[in-house]
């Protein structure tokens, strides 16, 4: 099994073989704590106005996500796990476009499979991946805003790979790491109401969810799909 770690919205576009998108922080953590709430599908969108134009024709619809880690207008919720603890979205349809983990997921059009990935299901996606076995799995860092690499992604892929070959993390110095650089805005006062500091614990609670969200391809439109670790 090669394993690749790629970066950005070119390590995207590059990525082939079992495509792991890493989005710790938040939209990737954010979709396992929905798709937990019994949705009825998660639909990742890059284009803010084509989230638009699907809130107007489906029904029983839920614009979430962000643009500069602010809510956009009309949206439903924001890219906060927080903010959606206690909401009832049994049966939703959630539209989801962020900055940078659904743009990862939409442009990694070479990928054989493309899958979710985050500390909150990182268990999972490793025995996945190990039941797969499959020859290429390319582990892609989204960082933030498709700007620069962030730690919390970076450290997510390392772990998922020395998972896969039997090595070792110190997953608490990673936290520590994390927590004292890339982490920092999360517990900036000023940005509490959109990014509260919460968050932070409910983005790193490693294997708090034993399923992957895989993303399949339906006329031009992907939707996530929850797969349970028992069924694979």
């Amino acid at each position: 099994m090669k394993i690749k770690i790629l970066h950005l919205l070119d390590g995207a576009k590059a990525a082939e073989g079992l495509t792991v998108v890493i989005d710790v922080f938040r939209a990737f953590s954010l979709a396992c704590y929905i798709a937990d709430k019994g949705t009825s599908v998660i639909l990742p969108v890059a284009d803010i106005e084509i989230a638009y134009q699907l809130k107007r024709e489906i029904k029983n619809s839920l614009l979430v996500g962000e643009r500069n880690e602010r809510i956009p207008e009309g949206f439903d919720f924001g890219n906060s796990p927080t903010h959606i603890l206690e909401a009832d979205l049994k049966g939703k349809t959630i539209i989801h476009t962020t900055s940078a983990g659904t743009q990862g997921l939409v442009n990694a059009q070479k990928a054989t499979e493309r899958i979710t990935g985050s500390f909150v299901n990182a268990p999972a996606i490793v025995q996945y991946i190990k039941n797969k076995n499959p020859e290429v799995v390319s582990l892609v860092c989204m960082g933030y805003s498709m700007k620069h690499p962030s730690e919390e992604d970076t450290f997510c892929a390392e772990y998922i790979k020395n998972e896969l070959e039997g090595k070792p993390t110190d997953f608490k110095e990673m936290l520590d790491t994390i927590k004292k650089t890339s982490a920092r805005r999360l517990f900036d006062p000023a940005n509490q109401e959109f990014s509260p500091s919460s968050d932070f614990y409910l983005c790193t609670e490693l294997g708090k969810f034993n399923f992957i969200l895989k993303a399949e391809e339906n006329d031009g439109l992907l939707k996530l799909l929850k797969i349970d670790l028992h069924k694979f």
